[in-house]
């Protein structure tokens, strides 16, 4: 079994970055619990969360409850703000485990593969409380710049923030060996018989939006790569 802590960066009294009409702390959590709601189709992982509503929780506290349950990797998501564009991970800059690099390399490469058209910023380290404090691997996600106006445009996209989640969930599922569950859903149809199409942002791997298709599908909603 793997036990992974989701970190929602900011919440309650503190909003993170804010800018073109959006704030930190709400894109966190929503793209936390994508990647909750995506994990949950896989075999043997646990999924924990440090908040899952709008609340304040001190970064001691953060690595505090990935320490007790004794997790086997944290990651922390974060919206990045001052001027600059695109994604960018952080893990400690002190001394980490061999797989604390490993897995940064997984999920990185795997992010910037389901968010398209996206500036790398590349893979950094950094002194982070949430990655000084955890006793596990843990990896720090900033997902493009708040106050960018191009951006934020994407940032106010859910289908964009599904792509965001899906990389990590992708990343993680790589890095830990995961397998989906054998489960298959019906597929539905809306209360008027007619099917909708549903277009979800664009990707620089075809594997990726191909299996993104494929996770809609299951859910009920026919997807088509164009």
């Amino acid at each position: 079994m793997v036990r992974i802590v989701l970190d929602a960066g900011h919440g309650g009294k503190d909003s993170g970055a804010v800018g073109n009409g959006l704030r930190e702390k709400d894109l966190t959590l929503n793209i936390v619990k994508k990647i909750g709601n995506l994990l949950a189709e896989y075999e043997d992982v646990e999924v924990h969360y440090t908040r899952t509503d709008d609340r304040f929780i001190e970064l001691s506290e953060r690595a505090a409850i990935a320490n007790k349950l004794k997790a086997d990797y944290f990651i922390s998501v974060h919206i990045n703000a001052g001027g600059g564009t695109g994604f960018g991970s952080y893990i400690f800059n002190g001394n980490v485990s061999n797989a604390a690099v490993a897995y940064q390399n997984v999920i990185h490469s795997e992010i910037m593969k389901a968010i398209g058209n996206v500036t790398d910023r590349g893979k950094k380290r950094a002194n982070y409380a949430v990655l000084r404090e955890t006793h596990m691997p843990a990896l720090l996600t900033e997902n493009l710049f708040i106050d960018n106006k191009n951006d934020a445009a994407k940032l106010d996209s859910e289908q964009f923030l599904l792509q965001v989640a899906y990389g990590h969930v992708q990343g993680i599922a790589k890095a830990f060996g995961l397998k989906k569950k054998a489960k298959s859903q019906p597929q539905q149809k809306s209360s008027d018989g007619k099917m909708y199409r549903v277009q979800v942002g664009a990707f620089s791997d075809r594997k990726n939006a191909e299996r993104l298709a494929e996770e809609l599908k299951k859910k009920g909603y026919p997807a088509v790569i164009v």
